[in-house]
């Protein structure tokens, strides 16, 4: 599979979980997901799915600091429905990082590992997102204001072209190459940008 070579320049997140651990998935329990993973899933790369790799992973590191943060132990919520605009494709990506689901995941073993009821929409809480602790109950909000981080303005007539099946092979080159220029810069240049991403203790 071959991708931008910037996939690989923005920060992995390393879990554990105690599932994997238990039925020998890996050693330790001990999982790494980098953003290219999130593109697996998602079967694109856009500012959607670099956001919410980000937020969660930056999410877990506030909840966790310097421990490994534990993948199943983590509620996720968020404000909108599920079919609200890009609310599906976050919570997939959120749920393949955290392990958390609504009602389809794992359903344990004797009492232990269940995944379900982890994840959940239509909430009232101050911002997109909240991440909470299970075991602890400490929990972070968290948005991505994505309006802060432009789009070059020749893409969105480059986008047209390309959708009417007007552009030449150059042009559509040049529309994914803007495209995936905007991911970079959400993700590596604006990754510690507080207007971009908000994460805050939930109080």
């Amino acid at each position: 599979m071959h991708y931008p070579e910037f996939f690989d320049l923005v920060p992995r997140l390393r879990l554990v979980d105690p599932l994997a651990e238990f039925l020998g998935a890996c050693e330790g329990g001990v999982i790494e997901y980098g953003y290219v993973d999130a593109v697996k899933l998602a079967g694109h790369s856009c500012p959607t799915v670099a956001s919410a790799y980000w937020l969660t992973r930056q999410a877990l590191v506030a909840l966790y600091g310097d421990a490994l943060p534990e993948r199943g132990g983590v509620r996720a919520s968020f404000r909108d429905s599920r079919v609200n605009g890009v609310t599906g494709v976050i919570a997939n990506v959120v749920s393949m990082l955290t392990g958390a689901t609504a009602d389809t995941g794992f359903k344990g073993l004797a009492g232990r590992f269940d995944r379900r009821n982890l994840l959940a929409f239509d909430a009232e809480q101050a911002l997109d997102l909240r991440f909470c602790r299970v075991d602890t109950g400490a929990a972070v909000d968290a948005a991505a204001h994505l309006r802060h981080v432009p789009a070059d303005p020749q893409m969105a007539p480059l986008m047209q072209r390309c959708l009417a099946g007007a552009a030449d092979p150059a042009e559509a080159a040049q529309f994914a190459a803007l495209w995936q220029a905007r991911v970079r810069r959400v993700l590596l240049t604006h990754g510690d940008d507080p207007e971009v991403f908000v994460i805050r203790r939930a109080g």
